[in-house]
């Protein structure tokens, strides 16, 4: 009996002695491995790297910006369905334990012995704060080392934070596959839902990613994915979280994933890239892609098709008048055309409407890659006359449509297609706020977001030559004075002669101020910016934003110094609104992750408005108008009017047909490299730009009255289509008198050329009055007689310039020259 009782005092003692032990090594593997641990505290305030959202003006998704795909959800946020499926999933303790699961760790370590020597990944049981651990602050190595860090790790931050806490971190920085972190984002992503939308099947569906979302992707590993999903529905139900019929329910469901819908995104590439310009200058490059920063725009996306689309075609008609430059690939073999063209990758350039083909037949047959067959339209098999199709022959093509009715399509019958050489831009705001309604910067972004709207810098031509009138207006000239329009000649103090020309090389003589806009006379405007001064167009053009260094040269008041599509458009929206400075504006409002406002387009201040003022009847708030004034609203009322006539009557008639109140001007560079018409509605400014990226001539016959006008014809049609037609506001202080457009002379409506003439109070003209002219001098009835046939030859003026006003083109400039008809710039 002593020896059993010295026995049992034996095992006792090594028992208390193992246990010590135990509880030292214990207490020694947590001193080695809690050393050094990361500093846990800063996830108290930690905000999770968040996707920038860009939305159209109407709400519609445009862009995101980010470095992760994560949209931040707080935990009280976030539906306890998805709650339910991640806890059964990843820890169905987790309400229970304190940061390590005990029983869930032994039964880990009896499998793992279980396969040791069976090369099997060993099995896990981190907890859901274990993962958070090791997702925050430490790496993925596989070690026992990282494993003990993980679990110190897990229990101090179970004493730091709550299991909400620790949940909002787990949920929105998890990793979900395509390309999405956190469980707002992933559902977005798969199915294009908010979190509190999921049914219980995409809610375990999206619980069983965590593990390894590529072995799980609905796309590529279908079985397996709804296998995973029907695993956590099962837990979700051992759980008590759903009933049996939910459950047999959700895993009956088919597992379908939902991009966005094309309603509910717009597509506007070269403005979303403006857009993310802007807030990277702003706020830098953490704020964009980390700061969930959420952004509305000025976009109009019916506007933006509209525009998109015009420039395309007016692009493509250009390029077609060029000729066939041929397919953009040959196959031998064209049996088995459908496995061809599925090889064949999409050319640069293609847009979605456009489908590549295979000709099977030098008669027009052509072939898909779905198998299905068509034929070619017979203009089209005429127009590659000079390098006729061949069998074999790989083509682009889009399917045919009735050239008066683009809705008529048909069957079968497809269009040959090529990608233009050519570029352009095209660009819609309102002329009253600045904001920019639509972009189009070129063809299409492939790879490289250059826009020809805001970055190409080019000569505009003619387009300029309002802002010389519009001085000489604000100068006291009206649209009735009269201004030569005959030969002058430029000799600077380095020899250098420059004779500018008009277009047809012909002169009319004493004209009036009005028909050299709407006849886009050179001449007239080079003797009117004698008369007012360089001084005075230079400080315009700074004024308008058209040229904030503009050379004093004579040749830039026919457009030779270069600007932008952007603040040209703007600079005519200045125009219409009565003389109001305004600048292009992309966003409407930015709100930081928070929803706080911390940016917006409307810089108006408005007493008595705000979020905290309830309605009680009052009267409305008066907000006040502080745009600055640079012009006066009733000169440029009359600078509106004669843009009027240039639709009327001038360079840009072919839009007279359209029968709504229009006006704008044309505008084409030396030897036609560039093509401009920026024109307006009292509510809405376009400006068209044409041109190649390394400028050369686009035809000797080709001016912006052929090549843009017809590009803004199409764009305003259907932009204003069903919108009633407005009027442009006439200011106070503006007497309308009848006048013979050719002449300026009073008149009456017998008068064929009779026109309503706006002149400010006090310079109406009377038929005893003397006409203006820049000496003074009365115009000669025989000139300004209605049936003057423009035939006039003064002898020519010779002129010697001042140093100050040198000809020499600025040697920054690519062109050299860009004078609309001048006979060139030495």
């Amino acid at each position: 009996m002593k020896i059993i009782w010295h026995f049992i005092l034996f095992v006792f003692s090594i028992s208390c002695l193992a246990a010590i032990a135990g509880v030292i090594l214990f207490a020694g593997i947590i001193y080695k491995f809690g050393q050094a641990l990361p500093d846990f505290k800063n996830l108290e305030n930690y905000h999770p790297p968040v996707i920038t959202r860009v939305h159209a003006g109407d709400g519609r998704f445009l862009a995101e910006f980010a470095q992760e795909r994560r949209i931040f959800v707080p935990v009280t946020e976030i539906p306890e369905r998805v709650i339910q499926a991640f806890t059964s999933a990843e820890d169905k303790n987790f309400y229970n334990h304190k940061g390590v699961d005990v029983i869930a760790v032994t039964r880990a370590v009896v499998t793992n012995l279980k396969n040791r020597g069976k090369d099997r990944r060993p099995v896990g049981a981190s907890t859901i704060t274990q993962q958070v651990a090791k997702n925050f602050l430490l790496t993925n190595e596989l070690s026992y080392e990282r494993k003990i860090r993980e679990a110190i790790l897990a229990y101090k931050l179970e004493e730091s934070f709550s299991k909400n806490r620790i949940l909002e971190l787990y949920l929105n920085q998890i990793f979900l596959g395509q390309r999405s972190y956190g469980v707002a984002a992933a559902a977005l992503n798969y199915f294009n839902k908010p979190l509190n939308e999921l049914s219980i099947a995409e809610a375990a569906y999206l619980a069983a990613l965590p593990k390894a979302p590529n072995n799980y992707n609905p796309e590529t590993r279908h079985e397996e994915a709804i296998g995973r999903r029907n695993w956590v529905i099962d837990r979700m139900l051992e759980d008590g979280h759903i009933t049996q019929e939910e459950a047999d329910d959700a895993q009956k469901t088919p597992l379908i994933t939902v991009p966005k819908s094309d309603s509910d995104v717009v597509n506007a590439p070269y403005f979303a890239e403006e857009v993310r310009r802007e807030i990277q200058k702003t706020y830098g490059d953490e704020a964009l892609y980390r700061g969930g920063l959420s952004v509305r725009t000025s976009l109009d996306p019916k506007l933006q098709t509209i525009a998109e689309k015009a420039l395309r075609n007016g692009l493509m008609s250009y390029d077609r008048k060029r000729g066939w430059r041929g397919p953009i690939g040959r196959a031998t073999d064209i049996k088995d055309f459908k496995t061809t063209l599925k090889n064949i990758p999409p050319p640069p350039g293609i847009i979605p409407e456009w489908r590549i083909a295979m000709v099977l037949s030098p008669k027009g047959s052509i072939g898909f890659s779905d198998g299905s067959e068509g034929k070619l339209a017979p203009d089209d098999i005429k127009w590659t006359g000079s390098n006729p199709l061949k069998s074999g022959d790989i083509i682009m093509t889009e399917a045919f449509s009735d050239k008066a009715d683009e809705t008529i399509k048909q069957k079968n019958i497809f269009n040959i297609r090529q990608v233009p050489k050519v570029q352009g831009a095209l660009v819609a705001l309102d002329p009253n706020t600045g904001r920019v309604l639509a972009m189009q910067g070129g063809w299409k972004t492939e790879g490289n977001e250059f826009n020809r709207a805001t970055q190409a810098k080019r000569q505009p031509g003619s387009a300029f030559k309002p802002f010389v009138y519009l001085a000489a207006l604000d100068k006291g000239y009206t649209p009735s004075s009269i201004i030569m329009d005959s030969p002058i000649t430029f000799t600077d103090t380095a020899g250098n002669v420059w004779k500018p020309e008009n277009y047809h090389d012909d002169f009319l003589g004493p004209t009036p101020l009005r028909v050299g806009v709407e006849k886009s006379r050179n001449l007239m405007t080079i003797h009117l910016a004698q008369a007012i001064g360089i001084d005075t167009v230079v400080d315009y053009a700074k004024n308008f934003g058209i040229n904030d260094k503009m050379a004093r040269n004579l040749a830039n008041v026919l457009g030779a110094d270069e600007t932008t599509l952007m603040q040209l458009t703007a600079a005519y929206g200045m125009i219409v609104n009565g003389g109001k400075k305004i600048s292009p504006i992309f966003i409407d409002r930015v709100q930081d992750r928070t929803g706080k406002t911390i940016q917006s387009g409307d810089h108006r201040i408005c007493t008595g408005c705000g979020p905290l003022i309830k309605w009680e009847n009052q009267e409305t708030p008066d907000i006040p108008d502080n745009r600055e004034q640079i012009a006066d609203p009733r000169t440029s009322y009359q600078m509106v009017s004669i843009l009027e006539g240039v639709v009327q009557r001038g360079t840009a008639k072919s839009l007279s047909d359209l029968g709504i109140p229009l006006a704008g001007k044309t505008g084409t560079t030396n030897d036609s490299k560039d093509a401009w018409f920026i024109g307006f509605t009292p509510d809405l400014v376009a400006g068209v730009y044409i041109g190649f990226d390394e400028p050369k001539s686009l035809g000797d016959k080709e001016t912006g009255g052929s090549l843009a006008v017809p590009v803004f014809k199409e764009f305003i049609k259907a932009a204003l289509e069903d919108i009633p037609a407005t009027p442009f506001r006439v200011p106070d202080d503006v007497r309308m008198v009848q006048v013979n457009a050719r002449t300026g002379k009073p008149t009456n409506a017998s008068d064929p050329n009779a026109i309503w003439e706006p002149f400010l109070d006090g310079t109406e003209p009377t038929d005893n009055s003397p006409f203006s002219s820049e000496n003074g001098d009365r115009a000669t009835s025989e000139n300004n007689d209605s049936s003057y046939d423009g035939v006039y030859k003064p002898p020519s003026i010779s002129t010697p310039l001042p140093a100050k006003e040198m000809l020499t083109p600025n040697p920054d400039d690519r062109s050299g020259t860009s004078l609309e008809g001048t006979g060139g710039l030495y």
